[in-house]
């Protein structure tokens, strides 16, 4: 964690190359992992990335580690005994009524992320059987990788800023500047129920907003009639790229831009 579209970080920068000036801001209204917006602070594709989260786990997250408060996470990433009971114990205390803080929160969100079946976070979701070689619950537990991880992102922080508030308001925020990028990657009309508590938006409203930003924008969608359509109807392009889903299934997903000659 952050897990994210790997298949997106060459597109990324492709697209951010073709711009003739550097961006004054990258945002990213629907940050989830963020691999788009870590991508543009560590390669410095822009001068700063601005990224929102609604879901309160992933929110207590970034919040933590963009806050100074990220080796107190390191620390229990790498002192947690990870066994069935104590994944379950630990776990329960976010539904039992326990008070949770944040940065416990943002422990139990990351934990939840790597032990749980393909990383769902939504609730129900079950626990890791084999895994990866046999290895249950712990085949995705590796705690001094997520150490360095967090570190290295903490220490960004100065080309990072996170807002815990709904990606609408983030895009209407930088609408007017016209030295700032939006890339989108919403909750899909089709998976997004399975995989996420807040997965609900509207649509149609985002392509509507989108088309009064000043700055250049690219979205990744599913690859459905409905927004085929709504492209078409708010004269965007869009162009079919093939991807591997997280259980390596070939599936096609759309780029969607004003423009996308660069691609």
């Amino acid at each position: 964690y952050p897990g994210g579209k790997t298949w997106l970080v060459p597109i990324l920068r492709q697209w951010l190359n073709s711009i003739p000036e550097t961006p004054r801001y990258f945002i990213e209204p629907f940050g989830g992992g963020a691999i788009a917006s870590l991508t543009v602070a560590f390669e410095m594709l822009a001068d700063h990335a601005i990224f929102a989260e609604i879901e309160d786990g992933v929110a207590a997250v970034w919040n933590t580690i963009l806050t100074g408060q990220a080796e107190w996470l390191i620390d229990e990433i790498l002192n947690f005994e990870l066994t069935e009971t104590n994944v379950r114990q630990r776990l329960n205390r976010d539904n039992n009524g326990h008070e949770v803080t944040l940065r416990e929160k943002a422990f139990l969100t990351i934990l939840r992320n790597r032990v749980q079946r393909g990383g769902i976070m939504a609730p129900g979701a079950g626990l890791i059987k084999a895994g990866e070689n046999g290895k249950g619950i712990a085949s995705r537990w590796y705690p001094e990788t997520l150490a360095t991880r967090i570190r290295a992102i903490a220490e960004q922080n100065h080309r990072l800023t996170f807002h815990p508030l709904d990606g609408f308001r983030l895009i209407q925020d930088y609408a007017p500047e016209a030295e700032a990028v939006f890339f989108l990657d919403p909750p899909y009309t089709v998976a997004a129920r399975r995989l996420y508590d807040n997965w609900e938006i509207d649509h149609r409203r985002l392509f509507e907003v989108l088309s009064q930003v000043r700055g250049d924008f690219l979205i990744t969608y599913d690859d459905t009639e409905e927004v085929r359509n709504l492209s078409d109807e708010f004269g965007f392009s869009y162009n079919r790229v093939a991807m591997k889903s997280t259980h390596h299934a070939k599936k096609n997903e759309l780029l969607i831009s004003r423009n996308l000659d660069w691609f």
